[in-house]
């Protein structure tokens, strides 16, 4: 009884978006591939992010919460001579951040590394391997109409 009364309810509604403009059927409807959000081909513009220049200093992302230095730096160690491993850690628990570095002695050892571990896994997690980027500049305090700077860590 209750399936007989709803079917005339869908039909109706059937008929009602097949005679609603067209835009709002496209909000609608699931199959509609013209919008940008539905379709992440359409936005095709997006650049690509700019690749790093070769060096021996890797970073690496997809860590763990159980990774530690020492072994970040023996899964890295079989594809070359490790100089120096690090996970950044949380300074409150101790765990892993999810990213470190590995710093290799020449860019030989650098590049097998990434082509050895980019998209492996280590410790139960994908792990990313790519040249590391230098770190950013940060950007100075521009202080406006002459004003002192905040005064940081006090309250008003």
């Amino acid at each position: 009884m209750a399936m007989a009364m709803r079917l005339p309810a869908i039909a109706r509604a059937a008929t009602e978006m097949a005679a609603a403009p067209v835009g709002l059927r496209r909000l609608f409807c699931s199959n509609a591939t013209k919008f940008s959000f539905l379709s992440p081909q359409a936005n095709a513009e997006t650049p690509a992010r700019p690749q790093a220049e070769p060096s021996t200093n890797l970073f690496v992302s997809g860590l763990s919460k159980r990774t530690t230095s020492e072994g970040l730096r023996t899964a890295f160690a079989q594809f070359g001579e490790v100089a120096d491993a690090k996970v950044v850690t949380d300074r409150v628990s101790g765990y892993s951040k999810g990213f470190g570095f590995v710093r290799y002695t020449t860019l030989e050892d650098s590049a097998k590394g990434i082509a050895g571990m980019d998209g492996k896994f280590l410790d139960g997690w994908v792990i990313f391997a790519e040249y590391a980027r230098p770190r950013e500049q940060p950007r100075s305090y521009q202080p406006q109409n002459n004003m002192p700077p905040p005064p940081y860590g006090n309250r008003y």
